[in-house]
């Protein structure tokens, strides 16, 4: 069974495509409620994990646990629980959204054919496509046709919605339009797992990150504690820089090095307070001092060695 308060689980997630592994050894906690946010470069293993926790694809080793059931074992029984996007939506570009949904409806043998209408209704308006419901699909913009898609999503109650790159070629409004959707589902007290390249999407909304490198899961947990755990900097602002570069190396700072305004270093383990005593009794004029926790983008860069999209 799943451990207790988990959405979702995985221990020793493994997926290799002839010699090349896609996904290793991957120990995945997604904690119920939350808004995990599922970091990485392309490439890096998230959609090929995601397929694999839907059960469109098979662990080569491994085990997944969502919503409590073994995965793929048990997908016809947990999957009306779960609501997915992966890959981008596909709906017929003749039809409007509403008959889309329809469609897309009718062929769920778990839903009530008797509140279809409500249900789909419903959803359109959670995604604030109501009024564009009789409108052909193919005349949607970008971001309508990701809404419909979240909405179709949300044609039943869903337990757990799994998005991958739900903003995915949107301008900056369909962001916000998307990243706000989320933020309610989340609020009504679904579990979101939430693939993205969008450093502002994952800041604003995530509650839990998890960050993905050459297919390996390289960190994990509560945002505040995974940045907490990256390497602080001090700065000290002075006039007498090569003294102050001097007291910072005696106490074990590393990364020493001079700014336009002073001295910068990793802070290693020493507390702050003893970094400006010690600055103090060495008669080091101090002008300023600062702690810089490194941003989320400074974490991600230094956990994978590439850059991160922070547009929209």
């Amino acid at each position: 069974m799943t451990e207790a308060g988990l959405a979702v689980a995985t221990a020793g997630l493994t997926k290799r495509f002839g010699e090349q592994t896609a996904v290793d050894a991957v120990d995945m906690s997604v904690p119920e409620g939350a808004v995990y946010g599922f970091l990485g470069p392309n490439g890096s293993g998230k959609t090929t994990t995601i397929r694999m926790l839907l059960g469109l694809i098979r662990p080569t080793d491994g085990h997944v646990e969502v919503l409590g059931s073994p995965i793929p074992d048990r997908t016809s029984h947990i999957l009306p629980r779960v609501g997915s996007l992966v890959e981008g939506p596909a709906f017929h570009p003749y039809l409007s959204g509403r008959a889309n949904l329809r469609r897309l409806d009718a062929a769920d043998r778990f839903a009530d054919p008797g509140t279809s209408g409500a249900r789909i209704d419903a959803a359109l308006d959670r995604v604030g496509l109501l009024a564009a419901a009789r409108k052909r699909y193919r005349a949607y913009s970008l971001g309508m046709r990701q809404r419909l898609a979240i909405a179709a999503a949300l044609l039943a109650p869903r337990d757990l919605l799994i998005l991958d790159e739900p903003t995915n070629g949107l301008d900056p409004q369909g962001t916000r339009e998307v990243r706000s959707l989320v933020a309610s589902l989340a609020a009504d007290g679904a579990t979101v797992l939430v693939s993205s390249h969008l450093l502002s999407e994952v800041e604003q909304i995530c509650s839990h990150l998890g960050i993905m490198r050459q297919g390996q899961l390289v960190a994990q947990g509560p945002v505040d504690e995974v940045r907490a755990g990256s390497q602080r900097v001090v700065d000290v602002t002075t006039a007498d820089v090569e003294q102050a570069a001097a007291v910072l190396r005696s106490l074990g700072l590393a990364d020493v090095a001079t700014t336009y305004s002073g001295v910068r270093a990793a802070a290693s383990g020493v507390e702050p307070e003893a970094v400006v005593a010690a600055l103090v009794r060495a008669g080091v004029g101090v002008r300023g001092f600062a702690v810089q926790v490194p941003s989320l983008e400074d974490l991600f860069v230094s956990l994978t060695g590439e850059g991160f999209d922070v547009s929209g």
